[in-house]
């Protein structure tokens, strides 16, 4: 039965992979690396996967999906307005991502390396094969002006109604983006700052994993700050 499932996958990625024979595979700083699982049996949000049980192909298209959202933020990342917040002046703590750009599914620059089925959860490894626009924003963000950050981000188990398989993910990742800017600026500015913008994207594929009975990721991120306004001047 295993050999049967990794002999379909192997069918369907290759389909996939098709129209990107004709790119160059590139090497080291050419190619961005991830890995991405999905639980076959999920519970998300504390409501039962409205797809339960999760067969191969669905599977495998939500990996792809996941891991493309993932590369986006590597490659392009999101522009964010961050209003700090301080509870004694009663202003409210608040942060605005938008992505600057999306890798569709399907991209022809993304492959996978590599899968494992093991105790109803499906490891997908995938290289991005990056183009010259790409890998010049990838020197951007590697550059000696971008400052480095990390966070550990939350999402809640529970809600009143089903947000869809990846949204709790997606809210664990922008509050793991706030929690590193939070932490990078005030570590960093001798004035404390009221509020900050800019860009910031991840480094690296994040880690979730379940913490308390919520839905946790610790993600390593990269950012550029173009303005902060200290609150000695509000």
């Amino acid at each position: 039965m295993v050999r049967a499932v990794f002999l379909y996958m192997l069918l369907f990625f290759s389909f996939l992979n098709l129209s990107a024979q004709g790119n160059d595979s590139g090497s080291g700083s050419d190619i961005l690396r991830g890995e991405v699982y999905v639980d076959l049996e999920p519970i998300y949000a504390g409501f039962v996967d409205e797809e339960y049980p999760l067969d191969i192909s669905s599977a495998s298209r939500r990996a792809l999906e996941e891991a493309a959202l993932f590369y986006s933020a590597m490659i392009y990342g999101w522009s964010f307005n961050y209003e700090i917040g301080e509870k004694t002046r009663q202003i409210d703590e608040n942060m605005e991502l938008k992505p600057a750009a999306l890798i569709p599914f399907g991209d022809p620059g993304l492959f996978v390396t590599d899968t494992e089925l093991r105790d109803s959860r499906f490891r997908v490894w995938t290289d991005y094969h990056l183009n010259d626009a790409q890998r010049r924003q990838i020197q951007v963000w590697r550059s000696g002006m971008i400052r480095n950050a990390q966070g550990i981000g939350y999402a809640p188990v529970i809600y009143e109604e089903n947000p869809g398989w990846f949204a709790p993910k997606k809210t664990a990742l922008e509050d793991a983006a706030r929690a590193a800017l939070r932490s990078m600026l005030r570590g960093s500015e001798r004035n404390r700052p009221k509020d900050a913008a800019g860009f910031i994207s991840l480094a690296s594929f994040p880690r979730y994993f379940i913490d308390d009975g919520r839905w946790a990721v610790s993600a390593r991120f990269r950012v550029q700050v173009n303005s902060i306004t200290p609150f000695a001047v509000y």
